[in-house]
Order: structure tokens, then C-alpha cells, then sequence
């Protein structure tokens, strides 16, 4: 049922959406920044840089990670400062601590990013690049580039409420939860609160008090001629959305915000030899995929979580395809271990039945896209929140880490199988991700050229971005009628005094005659 219904819903998308596009008027150069990136994101951009070279564009990539691209029109830049390296960060140990790591080194990196020849040289042929794409998450640094030049921002995550309110869009905190924020709406009054203080702790204090000063203040010893950060943040184009209205919550969207969530998922391609006959080996109780993605490492995971799972694992009719990064003893011989592993592919086999996987938000997107239900092992940032998504829509089940026992997972993948619904459901879900008029990449690529060629595309901008939050919020015009309001009420009291005052004063007078 999952390939047969996959396979017509792929070839009735891609023979809508073909041709959709027209020639590009000529060959553009597009710069892409993401000095701070993990590898999730840099596949993200990579999506968007092949298909921008596939239509005979020049890209240009500034990152932090080794040359993987062999596509002759992308050239990559690596700038060699490992602060933010995913060997370096044990992600498991780490998930408390994990933004105030990030924002030091972020920090680190904006203050020796502009001392790096490679970057000095980039950045002094910047305007050579007809457009510049910036990633958003934790790359302010970056800003001194877009200076006088158009810019689109692309955000690897769901729509990031303070560049939000910079394009001129405040979303409502009555129904969008924050970041990380475990919510259900309707909310109650007092998760609307705690909602809100979230996102004051997260944007306002995290990012605007804190981070934000420390970066500009190491910006400025640079480049001490250039506006505030904020003010070149403002100069945005277009923002990038790693988002989609049918797998996450809709929010009203200006028309410089566009989704492009799922960008780099795409049809599975033919398995190797080895791969192939390990699945379709597995007969009917098929097969279960575990990876914990790109950032985690297994091998920093704690021994004890990894023998529940090898005693989980033993116990099972399935075959199991393991992401691990080491070496392991004692392996059941429903197991296989490989340290990498072409993960979409898998999942788009029909002999897949569930993915145990991290739900970061590409993982994520690939089993929805794939039609694989999952169960949820969540570690951090807005993992859990994905994983909350996925069991309220009933894609899979969720399980915690401190509470892991080898009967929890047994039980929970016996659930997942045997219950149609959660194959159903994601199916369905599947369907409506891919029913799509252009393809994510597709529309990644008009709106690009769209923004240069009509230079920087103004009229785009939403009016609300140029008001004050006073304005905006109408704080001037509520004070000044609240005021009109007391004057009337003081003037209306000052009125039925003089009228009580003449009416007693008549009363008065008729008694007395």
C-alpha cells in the first residue's frame, strides 16, 4: 500500500509541476553564508545551491565543513574555525547546556571570522554577487556581507518570531507556541502565559539582551563604519521557511515569507546490493531503522541506553538497520551496523516499518515524506516539540531516555506495527506534503530570481516592518483613547453633578412653597 500510493502521488506531482519555471534571463551569482552550521543545515543549503547550479548558476558557499559537493557551478569556502564542530560537542551530555555552548562560540566565531584570509577576500568581492543568502539560526555575524546588497534569509526551523517581527508580522502568542515549547491549542490562560514568557526568555532576553550585544560589539571592532546589526537585518529581502503548513501548525505568512519545508527530501533511488537484500530478506515483519542523525553520536550516548536497545533489538521478529558510529560486541543477528547510511533511501522502502530516530526536523520531514511512521527518542532543542507533533497527530510514539526499558521499546514498536492507524495516518500526511503545485526546490529557485530581478524586490516589504512597536501595537492611539474616554467621564460626571445640584435645588424650592 506505502509505495503503491507514493509512486502515483510522485508522478502526478512531478508531471504538474514540470516546466513550471522558465529559463533564467542569464546566469546569476549567488552568494550562500552559513559560518555557524551543523550538518542538518548545510544539507538544507545544499539543496537550494544544486538547484540554483542545476539552473546554471554560479553559487558560491561559505560554511564550516569540508568541500561535498562536486557540481561545477558550486564553489565551497570553508573558513577552518571549529568552535562549532558537530565531533566536538557531545549533544547527549550536553542538552541542558547546549545554546549557552553555541552562543559562546558564536560569539568566538564573529570575533576571528573577519581575520580569516578566505573570508577577508569573499567579503571584499561581495558586491561582485547579484543576491546573498544568509542562514538565520545563530549567523548575525554574517550581516557586514549583506550591506547595500539584497538579501534572502533562510531559517532551518519553523518560522523564527523575532525576524518575524523584523519582515513586519507579529504572530499571536494565543495559538503559536514557542520554540521547544511543548503546547496543544486551544491553550489554557496559564499556558498562554507560561507561552509568552517563553518567548520573551528565548528572543528578547536570549537573543536581543544577551547574545545579540556581544556579537555587535565584536562586529564593530571590525567594521566599526557599518550600521547596527539589526538595522542591516531589516534590509531582508525574503526569508526561507524550512517549514510546511501540512506537517506543523498554519500561520498567516506575509509574501516575503515562503515555505520550503522539505527541500532536500526527494524519491528514493535503488538501494545497494547488500542494503536491498538485508530488507526484502526480512520478509513480512520487515524492517526498523534506527539513526539518531548527523549531530548525535551513539557513542556518546551512555552504555545503559545502548544495551536496552541491543536487548530491545534481540527480542524482536524485525530486522533491525542500525546507524552506529562504533564499534559494537554482541550483536543480535537481526542486526545490522553501519556507520553510515543513506537514510532516505531506506525509508522509502515498502518493507520499512518504522524509523526510531532523534525527530530533528529533517529526519522528521524525510518519515512523513517517506510514509514511515517513527518512534521518538528526543534529545534536545526542538526535538521534543517535533516528537510532541508526532504523537498528538498520531504519526508514532514517543519515548524518554531516563525512562527507557527494553519492554518500553519492545511494546512501543509492536504498537506501531500492528496498529494501522499510525501507517495510515502518515500516509496521509505524506499525500498532502507532496501535493504541491511547484516542488520546494522549485519554488526556492523562482523566488531567488525573482528577488534579483526585480533588485531586491521592495515591494514585497510589508509596510508594518517601518513602525515602532508602539505604533504597531496602536499603544499611542488606546492611551489617547482611553484618555478621551476619562475626559467624557469626567466631563459627563461634572455634567449630572450641575443637573443633580439644580434638580435638588427645584425640589427644594416646591417644598418649601
Amino acid at each position: 500500500m506505502k509505495v503503491v500510493t507514493l509512486c502515483l502521488l510522485v508522478a502526478a506531482v512531478a508531471g504538474g509541476a514540470e516546466g513550471v519555471l522558465a529559463p533564467p534571463e542569464r546566469q546569476y551569482k549567488i552568494l550562500l553564508l552559513l559560518p555557524m552550521s551543523f550538518r542538518s543545515h548545510r544539507t538544507i543549503f545544499m539543496s537550494l545551491a544544486e538547484a540554483l547550479a542545476e539552473r546554471g548558476h554560479k553559487v558560491v558557499m561559505l560554511t564550516n565543513h569540508p568541500k561535498s559537493s562536486s557540481h561545477p557551478n558550486i564553489d565551497e569556502v570553508t573558513h577552518g574555525l571549529e568552535y562549532i564542530n558537530d565531533e566536538n560537542i557531545n549533544m547527549f551530555n550536553d542538552r541542558k547546556q547546549g545554546y549557552k555552548i553555541m552562543r559562546e562560540s558564536i560569539v568566538r566565531l564573529a570575533r576571528d571570522l573577519y581575520d580569516v584570509p578566505v573570508v577577508k577576500e569573499l567579503y571584499l568581492r561581495r558586491k561582485d554577487f547579484d543576491l546573498i543568502v544568509v542562514s538565520s539560526l545563530f549567523n548575525e555575524m554574517a550581516y557586514p556581507f549583506v550591506y547595500e546588497i539584497p538579501f534572502i534569509a533562510f531559517l532551518a526551523r519553523e518560522v523564527n518570531r523575532r525576524e518575524t517581527v523584523v519582515l513586519g508580522n507579529v504572530l499571536n502568542l494565543a495559538y503559536v507556541c514557542s520554540f521547544g515549547h511543548l503546547c496543544t491549542v486551544p491553550m489554557s490562560a496559564w499556558q498562554r502565559f507560561l507561552n509568552v514568557v517563553s518567548h520573551i526568555h528565548e528572543f528578547y532576553y536570549g537573543q536581543i539582551l544577551v547574545l545579540l550585544p556581544k556579537l555587535q560589539k565584536e562586529i564593530s571592532a571590525h567594521f566599526p563604519d557599518l550600521p547596527p546589526l539589526l538595522d542591516l537585518e531589516r534590509n531582508m529581502s525574503m526569508m526561507f521557511v524550512n517549514t510546511h503548513f501540512s506537517v506543523g501548525m498554519p500561520v498567516p505568512l506575509l509574501p516575503s515569507q515562503v515555505e520550503v519545508g522539505a527541500i532536500h527530501c526527494r524519491p528514493a533511488n535503488p538501494l545497494s546490493q547488500e542494503l536491498e537484500s538485508w530488507i526484502t530478506g526480512a520478509g513480512s515483519p520487515g524492517v526498523i531503522y534506527f539513526s539518531l542523525g548527523s549531530f548525535t553520536k551513539f557513542t556518546n550516548i551512555p552504555v545503559q541506553y545502548r544495551d536496552v536497545f541491543v536487548q530491545a533489538f534481540r527480542r524482536l521478529p524485525q530486522r533491525v538497520i542500525w546507524k552506529y558510529d562504533g564499534d559494537l560486541e554482541d550483536v543480535p543477528d537481526n542486526v545490522m551496523i553501519r556507520k553510515w547510511l543513506p537514510q532516505q533511501d531506506i525509508l522509502g522502502h515498502n518493507n520499512v516499518k518504522v524509523f526510531i530516530s532523534h525527530c530533528g526536523l529533517l529526519s522528521m520531514q524525510e518519515a512523513i515524506y517517506h510514509g514511515t511512521p517513527v518512534l521518538a527518542v528526543p534529545l534536545f532543542a526542538d526535538q521534543p516539540s517535533n516528537s510532541h507533533f508526532l504523537t498528538t497527530s498520531e504519526l508514532g510514539l514517543s519515548l524518554v531516555w531516563e525512562e527507557l526499558t527494553a519492554d518500553k521499546i519492545v511494546n512501543a514498536l509492536n504498537d506501531i506495527i500492528n496498529d494501522p492507524k499510525y501507517q495510515e495516518n502518515v500516509l496521509r500526511m505524506s499525500m498532502q506534503l507532496r501535493d504541491t503545485l511547484m516542488t520546494p526546490r522549485e519554488l526556492a529557485v523562482f523566488w531567488t530570481e525573482y528577488v534579483i530581478r526585480h533588485r531586491g524586490a521592495p515591494q514585497l516589504r510589508s509596510p508594518a516592518a517601518q513602525l515602532s512597536w508602539v505604533e504597531f501595537l496602536m499603544l499611542d492611539v488606546i492611551f489617547l483613547l482611553y484618555l478621551v474616554i476619562f475626559v467624557l467621564c469626567l466631563a459627563l460626571r461634572r455634567i449630572l453633578k450641575v443637573v443633580s445640584a439644580k434638580v435638588s435645588g427645584s425640589v427644594g424650592i416646591k417644598k418649601k412653597y
